[in-house]
């Protein structure tokens, strides 16, 4: 067979590209289509193009699982630039069940640019953990019986989408299994199709694998899918707080579950349960309140909205409590450099922790929550006197006592983005040995590297083979990861489910988040009927706040910080007001006049995310 040769083609078809699909799959026994695309570049080809084609050396073997082949694709001079034509390869059926196994197909011109290296994959079959009828934890205990101890590693390393999208391979290549969109981490095209065909696309590369375990992907929608286009947003958790109304909430958080699950994806970083003690912290936003009952109540509810009664219902999403534990209630100036309360230490006595800071998660727990995240904080009991602060990420006696063994936790515990990194010795080339060790035995199950993936697989590997972590604690990390993948749908139904991507942003949507909005607004007191204003009033309005949709906005909106400005879609204050009331005189820092004036209404408030960490 000829083979590609650079800058071969003639100077009349210099531009025309011959393209396809990098996956295909097909039925045992059934014919897969490989589709190959040529692309010129003018309308039509000035001269023909040959494309020459056989199949490679897989894992399949040819003769027994298909037919070998090869053959030429003949494409005339004239031919509209665009036009498809099709290459088949015929599976033989098999006797027995069998795992997945793949046929590459070998594609070559010398009239064109090659750009395609398909492979047939023949998918798994007839196999126990692929029966949908049986029983979670069954088809758990099979699959993990066939697995290998780096396909293990693969299931609890998770990279993020910016650091794999280049190369895709990797995710084949490692067996990942989840990828996270960090906040602002969205594909080219920020429209629902956009990231339906993008994470599409890395569960094609999962599902190349021998296995087919798909991905988990995962993103913070803390307040509506913040990093998409259009999204319908909700308050933040504090103002969900402020409304009383678990079955608001509930409600609120269930709408966010359908526009995010029709974009591909299944899991979600919330809600954040944390029982916020100081206001310093630049994340008490994303507190329901300072008393636990609250923050367990409404915790609980968004817990329930996010799951609903199935979890493979194209409306829910998997939950994650978060921060464990604690993360609201650190004391000023513990933590590093400027982040004076955040990722610092709470200093307390069990029992005042297990009174304030663990209900919400207990809360939860029986709500379902299906994976937990730890905090970047860490803990100093006061019981055997300060001085010796545990990272959260550490922390064997709440993740893998409290959490795991005396509250029946069976979901996943996933680490915060990079979280082991602060676990000490601090290192330059982290995540060491060390402290994948130490998270690992101390009862985190699947690690957020969003760069570090490879270090974190290789290392993780080497650790057990070196006895430092045992095979059981890794089949209990891989299990409870394996069991929400199962009971997502995912094994099903990997690709992303759009049949809801008309409700984001919709009017039935957005007036969710609307009464949510007007539910939270609190009073505070009412002198001589200040409220309501009549809109015969002539208004004043002033603050830098009124009218900047990005700061009403807050953090987890378009990034992970949320910015000033257009940010998204909505109706600032003064927009609002101005829709209501004819005579307004609006200035951002009040130095206008306010002769004529009858009322003055000042939107204060704070820039985005001030101080904060980052998942």
């Amino acid at each position: 067979m000829p083979t590609p040769v650079s800058g071969a083609a003639s100077a009349a078809n210099a531009e025309v590209v011959v393209s396809a699909g990098p996956v295909v799959f097909v039925e045992d026994g059934d014919t897969a289509t490989v589709t190959v695309t040529l692309q010129a570049g003018s309308a039509v080809l000035a001269e023909p193009v040959s494309v020459d084609w056989r199949t490679g050396s897989g894992t399949a073997t040819a003769d027994a699982d298909y037919e070998a082949g090869s053959g030429t694709l003949e494409f005339a001079a004239g031919t509209p630039s665009g036009t498809e034509r099709t290459i088949t390869v015929r599976t033989r059926e098999s006797e027995a069940g069998e795992t997945a196994e793949t046929v590459p197909l070998a594609l070559a011109s010398r009239d064109a640019e090659v750009t395609a290296e398909p492979t047939v994959v023949v998918r798994a079959h007839d196999l126990p953990y692929l029966d949908e009828r049986l029983p979670v934890d069954e088809r758990v205990a099979d699959l993990l019986s066939r697995m290998t101890l780096k396909e293990k590693a693969g299931q609890m390393t998770q990279a993020e989408r910016g650091n794999v999208a280049g190369s895709p391979a990797v995710i084949t290549e490692l067996g990942l299994g989840s990828i996270l969109s960090g906040g602002g981490s969205t594909p080219a095209d920020n429209t629902p199709e956009g990231w339906a065909d993008a994470i599409d696309g890395f569960q094609e590369r999962a599902l190349v694998t021998r296995l087919q375990i798909p991905l988990l992907y995962g993103v913070d929608s803390v307040h509506g899918h913040g990093n998409l286009a259009g999204a319908t947003i909700l308050p933040h958790n504090i103002g969900l707080g402020a409304t009383r109304d678990p079955l608001l909430v509930a409600r609120a958080e269930r709408m966010v579950a359908t526009e995010t699950r029709a974009t591909g994806i299944p899991w979600t970083f919330a809600p954040c349960l944390c029982v916020v003690r100081d206001d310093r912290w630049g994340r008490t936003y994303e507190s329901f309140g300072e008393h636990p009952a609250l923050a367990s109540v409404l915790g609980a509810a968004a817990v329930l909205g996010f799951q609903g009664s199935r979890l493979d219902s194209s409306r829910s999403v998997l939950a994650t409590a978060k921060h464990f534990v604690a993360d609201g209630d650190t004391a000023y100036g513990t933590g590093e450099g400027e982040y004076t309360v955040d990722q610092g230490i709470t200093e307390q006595s069990r029992r005042h922790v297990e009174s304030v800071d663990l209900p919400p998660y207990a809360a939860a727990i029986v709500a379902g929550v299906g994976s937990v995240m730890p905090s970047y904080s860490s803990m100093d009991w006061t019981d055997d006197g300060l001085g010796n602060p545990v990272k959260m990420h550490a922390h064997d006696e709440l993740i893998n006592g409290w959490l795991k063994r005396d509250h029946g936790f069976d979901g996943f515990v996933i680490s915060d983005y990079q979280g082991i990194h602060q676990i000490p010795p601090l290192a330059a080339d982290s995540p060491t040995t060390q402290q994948i060790v130490t998270s690992v035995n101390a009862g985190v199950d699947m690690f957020m590297e969003p760069s570090q993936f490879e270090r974190f697989h290789t290392r993780l590997v080497a650790a057990v083979q070196d006895g430092a972590v045992t095979p059981e604690r890794i089949d209990d990390a891989v299990s409870r990861i394996l069991a929400a993948k199962f009971e997502l749908g995912l094994f099903e139904e990997p690709f992303a489910d759009r049949s809801h991507a008309d409700d984001i942003g919709s009017a039935a949507h957005r007036e969710i988040a609307r009464t949510a909005v007007a539910e939270s607004q609190v009073l505070l007191k009412n002198s001589r009927r200040a409220l309501p204003l009549d809109d015969d009033d002539s208004i004043y309005v002033a603050g830098r706040n009124a009218d900047d949709l990005g700061n009403q906005a807050g953090g987890w909106t378009g990034t992970w910080q949320g910015f000033s400005g257009e940010v998204t879609e909505g109706t600032t204050i003064l927009e609002g007001i101005e829709a209501a009331a004819d005579d307004v005189t609006f200035s951002e820092d009040a130095s206008a006049p306010t002769d004529g004036a009858d009322v003055g209404v000042v939107v204060i408030g704070e820039t985005p995310m001030p101080r904060a960490s980052a998942t």
